[in-house]
């Protein structure tokens, strides 16, 4: 089978493009090259957490892989099937759960059995969706399309340390997703406030929340 290549350094240049393709080559079933990895990032090629989800979609689809490692530019990832099942996947670092969760959702939604997935590694860090927009928003939203999804967070994981653990909990889609049709934005009925802090007194984290309302007043 040809395999598609991919030029990691298209549009905005960033691990985006490598999650796309990794999703795509594993609900396909078709090798990929992606080269230029993360080539307009400060740091380009793969990073920890880039390497989590090459990792856990490469034993999600039984996938032969090449150029996996931190810092590699270019990775061949060539996929032989779908699995399901219990899974636990370590970053090890604060690189972010949330766009791990991103990056295999596809395959675990259409897999042929339901998925438990244990995730370590920084739930709330920068450049990336927290794990409260995760569980409150996305989550949501996401099941208008059909996607039976349960993400619980267990404990918190920051930068650097990391340390975060959250549970995710798949069932597959009984057929294809749901189209939907969201033109009107609905009526507010509710607003909350999450707000935390490490190392710092907890009134850090009632002052937050005194700005955020005062703004939002």
């Amino acid at each position: 089978m040809s395999i598609l290549k991919i030029d990691g350094s298209m549009g905005e240049g960033g691990g985006q493009i490598l999650r796309y393709a990794l999703a795509l080559s594993a609900l396909t079933l078709k090798p990929v090259e992606i080269f230029n990895i993360r080539a307009k990032r400060s740091n380009p090629g793969i990073r920890p957490q880039h390497l989590t989800a090459i990792n856990a979609i490469a034993e999600l689809t039984n996938a032969e892989v090449e150029g996996a490692f931190i810092g590699s530019t270019k990775l061949i990832f060539k996929p032989r099937e779908r699995l399901c099942g219990e899974f636990v996947f370590d970053i090890g670092t604060a690189g972010s759960v949330s766009l791990v969760i991103q990056a295999m959702l596809p395959v675990l939604v259409f897999s042929n059995c339901r998925s438990k997935i244990t995730l370590k590694g920084g739930t709330n860090v920068p450049l990336s969706p927290p794990i409260d927009y995760m569980v409150h928003v996305f989550r949501h939203n996401i099941r208008h399309f059909g996607v039976d999804i349960d993400i619980k967070l267990h404990r918190r994981g920051h930068y650097p340390r990391g340390g975060g653990l959250v549970k995710l909990d798949v069932k597959p889609a009984k057929d294809m997703l749901k189209p939907i049709d969201k033109v009107l934005r609905g009526k507010l009925t509710k607003l909350f406030i999450i707000s935390h802090c490490v190392k710092l007194p907890s009134h850090v984290a009632k002052r937050q929340v005194d700005a955020a309302i005062s703004v939002l007043s």
